[in-house]
């Protein structure tokens, strides 16, 4: 029999994508995005009986591609920097150079300060603002009431802000 739109494998075929955007906000890196994806969905699989036919694929996906980087990223070091030069930023729209080099400058900041963010923070902040989750779907995933996503999401604007803000 060929799997439907409503089998949770065509479910998570489908959440790819998705799973390898939030994977790369994390790491940073293309590849590494691709090996935790290929990690957290090995992880699914071997876990498959735990997941609830009626709960969310995506928020248990997100939660576990989330806790397979926390345990990577621990094991194999606490600080880890990555300068982004001009020539890996991807172009930026400009009237003249200058301008390119100011967007380019603040773009380097906001990784940075991105980057910067508390580990809880900056997962909240991929999964609403570059993933697109609920807070709901984002409280699921990782474990949290609402309130506390919707907690740690303010507190990370409100550093990037200031970041922004001071670096003026």
């Amino acid at each position: 029999m060929a799997p439907t739109d409503t089998d949770p494998r065509t479910q998570l075929v489908s959440l790819l994508p998705r799973l390898r955007r939030f994977a790369h906000g994390l790491t940073h890196d293309g590849p590494l995005a691709d090996d935790l994806v290929q990690t957290a969905c090995l992880k699914a699989l071997e876990r498959w009986h735990q997941w609830q036919a009626g709960t969310s694929l995506a928020a248990w996906m997100f939660r576990i591609v989330q806790t397979t980087w926390l345990d990577d990223y621990r094991a194999r070091q606490r600080h880890r920097t990555e300068a982004l030069d001009d020539e890996t930023a991807p172009e930026l729209p400009g009237e003249d150079g200058r301008e390119v080099v100011e967007q380019r400058s603040q773009a380097r900041q906001l990784r940075a300060l991105v980057e910067a963010l508390p580990d809880d923070q900056r997962a909240v902040l991929l999964m609403v603002t570059v993933d697109g989750l609920s807070y709901k779907d984002a409280a699921a995933a990782l474990g949290v009431p609402v309130g506390t996503v919707m907690s740690r999401l303010s507190r990370a604007r409100l550093r990037l802000a200031e970041g922004l803000e001071g670096g003026h």
